[in-house]
């Protein structure tokens, strides 16, 4: 008699991703939108853009993922803030643009589904979406044996946010004698890993579960830290103050990323002792004995994200910020650019 063999022999249990779908839905309608037309588990997310608070409106979207920065959640087996990281990394995209975030979909790929810890990771998510203000309306969540190693999973996100046309935050009106904000990072965010990992677990042999001096918990628990969210902050200063342009300081560091705004006649001078550098940079740049330059194009070094604006506007910006919750530093200023010169430079 020929064996028979079914979609859970292959490895496949579409009866536990049916129990996962449900138990997360709770969750996932707490991000909910009043614009928010289509409950979970439909074949497309339906969500209704009200036009009539718009002029001209522009959708901006951004996709990402949180590299391998995935390998230290599995280490630790934490899996409840790599959500948030996932949503940080395209909101914090979106927003540069002048745009507030509206939706949020994931994409979830394991060898086997762990119920539980993929509830872990969307509660990091919903709790993204909420820091936000965007709804997580939809998502897949792929079972893939053979393709991952046991306990392994990848992540993704999409998000689409709005601005009006006419308020579209992209480096052109930058003028050469203003002023560069610096808002300070949570840690490394989600960038620079593949670095981290192979000077300080590899090479360095240290254990993710290591104290390490000047902090106050273990190392890993340090790496985890989440990307931080800058949605809110940078909305308000947007609604009250003139923003030149907003740099979010994700892969490529500073060198990559500033001159992704600047106009051609500018160049960005940045004051590198104008803030205080986290500890797990010393640490990283020390233990691999790595070049000045190769930190600033890898890491945030402390600052998230920057925002570029007027000079008389710098004191009370830096002030807003710090109502707000945010550190701030007046970090560097716009200076004319010389045919040969780069576009960056650190004094």
């Amino acid at each position: 008699m020929q064996e028979k063999f079914s979609y859970k022999d292959a490895g496949v249990d579409i009866d536990t991703a049916n129990l996962f779908v449900d138990r997360i839905k709770p969750l996932i309608k707490s991000t909910y939108r009043k614009e928010v037309m289509s409950a979970i588990g439909g074949f497309g997310s339906l969500f209704h853009l009200d036009i009539g608070k718009y002029t001209k409106p522009v959708l901006v979207s951004s996709t990402d993922g949180v590299g391998t920065k995935l390998k230290i959640a599995q280490l630790m087996d934490k899996h409840d803030t790599i959500g948030i990281d996932l949503v940080a990394m395209s909101v914090n995209d979106v927003v540069v643009q002048g745009a507030e975030p509206l939706f949020f979909h994931d994409y979830i790929s394991t060898g086997k589904l762990d119920v539980e810890k993929s509830i872990n990771i969307i509660e990091g998510i919903v709790k993204g979406c909420r820091d936000a203000g965007c709804a997580l309306i939809g998502g897949e969540t792929a079972e893939m044996p053979s393709f991952y190693k046991e306990g392994e999973y990848d992540l993704a996100g999409f998000c689409v946010g709005v601005v009006e046309a006419d308020k579209i935050i992209d480096g052109s009106e930058i003028r050469v004698g203003e002023r560069i904000i610096g808002i300070a990072s949570s840690g490394i965010h989600s960038n620079g890993f593949s670095l981290a990992r192979k000077v300080l677990i590899e090479k360095g042999k240290l254990s993710v579960h290591k104290m390490v001096d000047n902090f106050e918990h273990t190392l890993g628990m340090e790496l985890l830290r989440p990307t931080k969210i800058y949605v809110k902050p940078i909305l308000n200063l947007i609604k009250n103050f003139s923003i030149k342009g907003i740099i979010h300081i994700t892969g490529g560091g500073y060198i990559d990323n500033i001159p992704r705004i600047l106009p051609s006649q500018c160049r960005a001078v940045i004051l590198k002792d104008s803030w205080d550098i986290p500890p797990i940079f010393t640490i990283i740049k020390k233990m691999g004995n790595i070049d000045e330059a190769e930190m600033y194009r890898v890491f945030n070094m402390g600052i998230g994200m920057m925002i570029v604006v007027p000079e008389k506007d710098t004191s009370e910006v830096i002030e807003r910020l710090e109502i707000l919750g945010d550190r701030a530093y007046a970090i560097g200023f716009i200076e004319k650019r010389e045919t040969d010169q780069p576009s960056i430079s650190f004094i």
